[in-house]
């Protein structure tokens, strides 16, 4: 059984779906008003980890939902600040609805690159206004919110457990959210939140509007999960995920908004909170130049899965820290992995055919990420495993599986020439191309050219490799 650590709770329980054989899983997913960095890439990795164990290992039916916040977040993380999108598409001189585009296809091939299976419903809070109108409607209708000239607001007075949710008390929510009130000339309580803002005062000109029974205006960004994850997993689901900031402001927001509007408890059952990722020890900032993209990595030599490696090597709720030294340890150790699945390509997969000599290498391994997802002692039970004495049938066997939950493609062409730039990658095509045609004088010049791009070429029967010099 899975054992997972409730961050609604504080502690680790059994993990039991509300229905049987399925599974209801809500994540938060991303702002769309800028690059997508691996700050952003070590939380949705984990949910696609929690994912598939919960099909592979615990055979269940998951609806994975994922929200595009597209509107109504603003820079605060509550009701202060700009509008995250506006700000983004000021910037770049686009309009909000180009800047959402093209951040959202980015977002979604940093994903595919880093091997993240796709959620089975994304949904842009823009193209839910509708559920996000009616939903504030059914609070207002229970009395825990009040309309006001500049918008309506969410009364946390009214909600009796808003103080306790997180462990938090509610001096300490008071305290986080007092800066707001100068927001709303008419907000009766500090942590009182946003439901809907109202096309008036400092967002008089804001781009996105809808007609609402409140006035033209915009949805506050918490409504949107509510709203959205209700509508696909109904209005009690099992699993919510999202970054460990959202603990302090969002997530309580959310249960809040929604227990007033349903009456049913809980909101969501398990609560799942990745920890921050911290770059040299320090915090990912603009300012401090260290908001690494992909394309960043790329161009020092190392891969997307050669990164989800790196993830995969500290427990999603303990803050790791990114280093160099740490990714280049991450792909040295999955290239000398990938190597060792690749020698055993000809051999067939045979349905449970470790089961009886590799058993207790699969069932440590379950164990492990039965153990609130504990990646890093899976990894090193893949690793006795491969340099264990049992034999190459069932190694395989157990590789196909294992790696179907750690989602690191072992043993695929995708892992040939690991971490190198697409460019490069095309002059090795098109070198490869000669060489089969014995054109030696070109295939000598275009080795050269990446030669002189800082790229080592190594020739092998089954084709040519690429390294960083």
């Amino acid at each position: 059984m899975l054992h997972l650590y409730n961050s609604l709770t504080k502690k680790v329980e059994d993990f039991e779906p509300i229905h049987k054989g399925e599974v209801g899983m809500y994540a938060c997913g991303p702002t769309v008003y800028g690059f997508t960095h691996i700050g952003h890439g070590i939380k949705y990795v984990h949910d696609d980890v929690l994912r598939r164990v919960l099909e592979v290992l615990e055979e269940l039916k998951v609806t994975h939902v994922q929200n595009v916040t597209d509107v109504g977040h603003l820079t605060s993380d509550a009701d202060s600040g700009e509008d995250k999108m506006e700000k983004g598409a000021a910037k770049m001189g686009k309009t909000v609805w180009e800047v959402a585009e093209e951040f959202t296809e980015y977002f979604n091939k940093v994903m595919e690159q880093l091997n993240v299976l796709p959620p089975t419903v994304v949904c842009k809070a823009t193209e839910h206004i509708p559920e996000q109108i009616a939903l504030i409607e059914r609070i207002l209708a229970n009395g825990y919110g009040y309309d006001t000239p500049e918008a309506v607001y969410f009364d946390v007075t009214k909600f009796a457990d808003y103080g306790k949710m997180f462990n938090q008390s509610f001096d300490e929510r008071t305290v986080g959210a007092r800066e707001e009130v100068e927001t709303g000339e008419h907000k009766k309580h500090p942590a009182d939140f946003v439901l809907w803002f109202k096309r008036v005062g400092r967002f008089a000109n804001h781009v996105m509007h809808w007609e609402s029974p409140w006035g033209d205006g915009f949805p506050g960004w918490h409504i949107e999960c509510s709203a959205m994850s209700m509508k696909y997993l109904g209005e009690q689901f099992d699993i919510h995920t999202g970054g460990e900031d959202h603990l302090s402001i969002h997530h309580p927001n959310e249960i809040a908004q929604s227990e007033a509007a349903t009456g049913k408890k809980p909101f969501v059952k398990y609560w799942m909170h990745t920890a921050f990722l911290m770059v040299d020890g320090k915090k990912m900032s603009k300012s401090l130049g260290n908001l690494y993209k992909l394309t960043d990595l790329a161009e020092k030599g190392f891969s997307p899965l050669a990164l989800r490696y790196y993830f995969l090597t500290t427990h999603y709720r303990k803050q790791m820290n990114f280093t160099w030294e740490g990714l280049n340890g991450a792909k040295t150790a999955l290239t000398k992995l990938n190597k060792m699945v690749v020698d055993l390509t000809d051999i067939p997969v045979t349905a449970d055919g470790w089961s009886a000599e590799g058993g207790e290498y699969y069932k440590k391994f379950v164990e492990a990420m039965e153990d609130d997802l504990n990646t890093s002692s899976a990894l090193s039970i893949v690793w006795e495993m491969m340099k264990s004495e049992i034999s190459d049938e069932a190694k395989k066997n157990l590789i196909v599986v294992m790696d179907s939950v750690l989602g690191l493609n072992l043993g695929t062409e995708e892992e040939k020439n690991m971490g190198v730039p697409e460019d490069i990658k095309e002059i090795l095509t098109r070198r490869e191309e000669f060489r089969k045609a014995k054109n030696w004088e070109q295939s000598d010049a275009l080795r050269k050219e990446i030669e002189d791009r800082g790229y080592r070429v190594e020739d092998y029967a089954e084709g040519a490799k690429v390294e960083k010099i």
